[in-house]
């Protein structure tokens, strides 16, 4: 919902082409419908069509106000998206059928996991996998994200990042842990093993790219990978962190979205070589704010990024009984190095953009700094960057008791304390 307001207001200052704002907006309200109705729902059959009514505004969003390969992206996005939907419905008409008393209810469903077999929850938690993991999106199937993400217009990828990537891991730790425990503990090391080669494969892309928003999306992929590895863990410091981390990547990923967009509006150019650096000379407020942000992303102790990540690779070392202590290990120093590519990364990216001289070719142009309307628009986002970072619990005084019900329910042990409790 404050995404949602905060993007409202920062379309008073623009609106891409071809304008048309009553289209555009009214898009966006059916995208908070969609994405309010699929976190509120507790029926596996309401749940899935408000999942899948988020796709059409975030299809036109992009194919109509998109960049110059918004055909290709949206249809992508789409086509993904649907794709895994379907293997998500078969897992809840299985469900369904399956259930001594046929309903879509969570609840009495998360209550009655004695229905299903370990064989019937290994086919169903699959089906359930693809179709969360496209969302997420997990490595391999990530490769729609980059495209969306650099053809969206800049409230398009705000609300991609910030909301429709968490829907993925909510389904996992709301639906598809609960009623299927056991198809959840079979398949968590092979999710700790996706995650991982996320967050390594994630960073070096980023690495590697030549477009802000690209890189931006990069990132989104080895960031979601830290969620992932704490709903792999199965512990209550890991679904806690993997909750922390959704609410701060949506924080920090969105508003670094927001200012690439208005980087992209001055210099007409999201290519970093073409930017040449300068930024903070240019427009230092900017540059700052693109600082800030930047070091939150890559995990800054104080800032939002920093407690999801620390608190995955902490329950990555200490995972539940019952998984295999050896490859958690090995998972939680993958992870660390995926921190320090990250921070290379968005160093690399500062340097790049925001320090040395002027180019010659932007030194005659006339930059407006951070306007009014945009400072409306990204001010809650700042502060509560800096909030989340030096009081979690704040996150975690709320999420820590659903968690341990969640482990409760699912017949798994707390681990001592919990993040929200013990740290």
């Amino acid at each position: 919902s404050l995404l949602t307001f905060l993007c409202a207001i920062y379309s008073l200052k623009t609106i891409p082409n071809p304008g048309k704002p009553k289209a555009l907006l009214s898009l966006m309200m059916l995208l908070e419908v969609g994405m309010i109705g699929a976190f509120i729902s507790l029926d596996l059959l309401l749940f899935f069509i408000f999942f899948e009514v988020v796709l059409v505004p975030m299809f036109f969003m992009i194919a109509i106000w998109g960049g110059p390969n918004r055909s290709y992206a949206s249809i992508k996005f789409f086509l993904y998206t649907l794709f895994g939907s379907a293997f998500m419905l078969l897992s809840f008409l299985a469900i369904y059928f399956r259930a001594e008393e046929p309903t879509f209810d969570i609840l009495l469903l998360s209550q009655n996991t004695d229905w299903f077999s370990r064989d019937f929850q290994m086919i169903a938690f699959l089906g359930m996998f693809v179709g969360f993991a496209i969302k997420v999106p997990m490595w391999p199937l990530h490769t729609w994200l980059p495209d969306a993400h650099t053809e969206a217009p800049t409230i398009g990828s705000v609300l991609l990042a910030g909301i429709l990537l968490k829907m993925g891991t909510y389904g996992f730790v709301r639906i598809a842990m609960p009623i299927l425990p056991e198809g959840a503990k079979a398949y968590a090391p092979y999710i700790g093993i996706l995650a991982v080669i996320a967050i390594i494969y994630g960073a070096l892309c980023c690495l590697a790219q030549r477009e802000i928003k690209r890189m931006i999306a990069f990132s989104s992929v080895g960031h979601m990978g830290f969620v992932m590895l704490g709903i792999a863990t199965m512990t209550e410091t890991g679904i806690n962190a993997a909750l922390f981390g959704n609410i701060a990547h949506g924080v920090v990923t969105g508003m670094l979205f927001f200012i690439v967009g208005s980087l992209k509006e001055r210099y007409h150019t999201g290519d970093i070589a073409e930017i040449g650096g300068g930024v903070l000379a240019k427009t230092p407020y900017l540059g700052a704010l693109l600082t800030y942000v930047a070091i939150a992303s890559l995990g800054l102790p104080g800032l939002a990024g920093f407690w999801g990540e620390m608190f995955a690779l902490l329950a990555a070392w200490s995972p539940a009984e019952g998984l295999h202590r050896g490859l958690f290990y090995g998972l939680a120093v993958g992870g660390a190095i995926g921190t320090v590519l990250t921070a290379g990364y968005f160093l690399w990216l500062l340097q790049r953009v925001n320090l040395g001289v002027v180019p010659e070719r932007w030194r005659n142009e006339r930059f407006s700094d951070v306007m009014g309307v945009e400072l409306t628009a990204w001010a809650p986002l700042l502060v509560l960057i800096l909030a989340l970072g030096l009081y979690p619990r704040f996150i975690f005084g709320i999420t820590d008791i659903a968690v341990k019900g969640l482990l409760h329910g699912m017949g798994m042990g707390a681990d001592a304390g919990g993040a929200g409790a013990g740290h």
